[in-house]
């Protein structure tokens, strides 16, 4: 973590406030060490589709006992979600036991992101749509296309914004100062 964090300011001149976990794969000391090295937010997450909400850890699950919430920390989490990921519709992936079939065709693709779209933008005031792109899926031609059509569509809407995760989070964490809603509870 140390490494990554040194090289990505010696690139770019800052720390990163983010981070998301390769294949959503966080283990049970992910916020920890998220926490330990300041980040302000996470986007590994799945406990809501289009609104940001803080980051707990301790939670507890099994197959015979009810889930238990495990105690909210400062890290917001951005969330994602599998529908809007451009690697399962668009890449074929053969595994022994498993077949990701993909290779969606590009308005299937579209159909998916601006139908999830459309839903958050009618009952998700203030909502993030937040998509997980892969230069190597959503970088080649057909597929640059479809994003076009995406962003076209979104911009067509009333009081739609564009902006870095991080910015979205900052204005966040006003509108909870502002509510009283910490996550030091």
């Amino acid at each position: 973590m140390e490494r990554g964090l040194e090289a990505i300011e010696k690139v770019t001149g800052a720390r990163p406030a983010g981070y998301r976990s390769p294949a959503w794969d966080m283990s049970p000391h992910t916020i920890d060490f998220l926490l330990e090295y300041h980040f302000t937010y996470d986007s590994s997450l799945m406990a809501n589709d289009f609104q940001l909400y803080w980051c707990r850890k301790g939670d507890q699950w099994s197959i015979d006992t009810p889930f238990f919430f495990g105690e909210p920390t400062s890290l917001v989490e951005v969330p994602v979600t599998w529908w809007l990921d451009d690697f399962p519709p668009s890449e074929f992936v053969w595994q022994a036991q498993r077949i990701n079939p993909g290779l969606y065709s590009p308005s299937h693709v579209y159909e998916l992101w601006s139908s999830e779209f459309d839903y958050m933008y009618e009952n998700v005031p203030g909502g993030v749509y937040n998509i997980a792109f892969h230069p190597q899926v959503s970088g080649r031609g057909n597929r640059i296309v479809v994003l076009e059509k995406l962003i076209n569509h979104m911009k067509s809407q009333e009081g739609v914004r564009f902006e870095r995760i991080g910015d979205y989070v900052q204005r966040w964490l006003v509108s909870q100062k502002k509510e009283g809603a910490s996550a030091e509870r």
